[in-house]
C-alpha cells in the first residue's frame, strides 16, 4: 500500500499520528547480533550488564539535554519522539527492576503483563518535561544497575516467565534487557553500536 493509501486509511495507525503498536518477539536477539541497532546480544557478558546500563543512561542523558520543542517532535507519524523513546526506556528499567526483583525473590515467576504503547498514551509520554524524565531516567538506570551487580553465583540461574510462554534466567534476562535501551538510543541518535 502506497503512503497516500496509508494516509486516506483511517483505520492505519501511523497515518492517524498514532504510534503503531510493537507486536514482534524480540527475544530472537538472544540467539543472534541485531541487524538494526548492531548490538550482538549474545556475546554480552552478564557481568558487565550493570555498567552498559550506566553507560546507556549517560547516553539517554545527552539526548535529553537537547531542545526541548525537538525533543518532542516526531520525526514521522507513527514512531515516538525522542522523548517519548526516553520515557520508554526509563520505564524499562523500572519494570527490569520489579522483575529481576521477582526472580531473586520467587520460585519461577509469572511477570504481570506490561502494554508498553498503553503506558505510553496512558503517562503521556509526549508531553513529561524532559528535565524530571531525565532524573527519573538516571535513577531507574542506577537502581537496575545495582541490582545486577549484586547477582551472583547460582542466582544467574533463577528463572522468571513472561505470559506469552518467554522464560528467562536472570543471566538471559540481562541480556535481553539491555538490547532495549541500546537498540532505542540508536533509533533516536543513529549511532550504532
Amino acid at each position: 500500500m502506497s503512503a497516500s493509501e496509508n494516509a486516506a486509511n483511517p483505520a492505519d495507525p501511523a497515518a492517524a499520528g498514532e504510534i503503531v503498536p510493537d507486536t514482534k518477539d524480540w527475544t530472537w536477539v538472544l540467539e543472534r547480533p541485531c541487524s538494526d541497532c548492531g548490538l550482538d546480544t549474545p556475546k554480552v557478558v552478564r557481568e558487565d550488564v550493570a555498567g552498559m546500563i550506566r553507560v546507556n543512561a549517560e547516553g539517554w542523558l545527552s539526548v535529553l539535554a537537547g531542545d526541548e520543542e525537538g525533543l518532542r517532535r516526531r520525526p514521522e507519524p507513527g514512531v515516538w519522539s525522542d522523548l517519548e523513546y526516553a520515557c520508554h526506556v526509563r520505564d524499562v528499567f523500572r519494570l527490569f527492576l520489579v522483575r529481576l526483583n521477582l526472580m531473586l525473590d520467587g520460585e519461577d515467576p509469572l511477570f504481570p503483563n506490561w502494554d508498553q504503547d498503553e503506558t505510553a498514551v496512558a503517562e503521556r509520554y509526549g508531553e513529561q518535561l524532559p528535565g524530571v524524565v531525565a532524573g527519573e531516567l538516571a535513577e531507574a538506570a542506577e537502581a537496575l544497575a545495582g541490582a545486577f551487580e549484586r547477582v551472583a553465583g547460582e542466582q544467574w540461574r533463577r528463572t522468571g516467565n513472561r505470559s506469552d510462554g518467554a522464560r528467562f534466567t536472570v543471566e538471559s534476562f540481562s541480556r535481553y534487557l539491555i538490547h532495549d535501551p541500546v537498540h532505542h538510543l540508536v533509533d533516536v541518535t543513529g549511532e550504532r553500536v
